[in-house]
């Protein structure tokens, strides 16, 4: 159920907003494995759910071109 508010809060965000929360997704999810390599992390689900809000934002994305 969580994920049908996540859809619908995007749906409501502009390109450019979307474009930024992208960014920001990215740079977390870049952060997180780099900090993996050196130790272990607590959260081990916390880079596949930073990868399927990345898709979710670039389906967003592409269906408003």
């Amino acid at each position: 159920m969580a994920t049908k508010n996540k859809k619908e809060n995007l749906k409501g965000m502009k390109k450019d907003e979307l474009v930024k929360k992208l960014a920001q997704l990215r740079e977390d999810a870049r952060v997180i494995r780099f900090k993996a390599k050196g130790s272990k992390s607590k959260n081990v689900k916390e880079v596949a759910t930073l990868r399927k809000q990345i898709a979710r934002i670039l389906t967003e994305i592409n269906s408003k071109k």
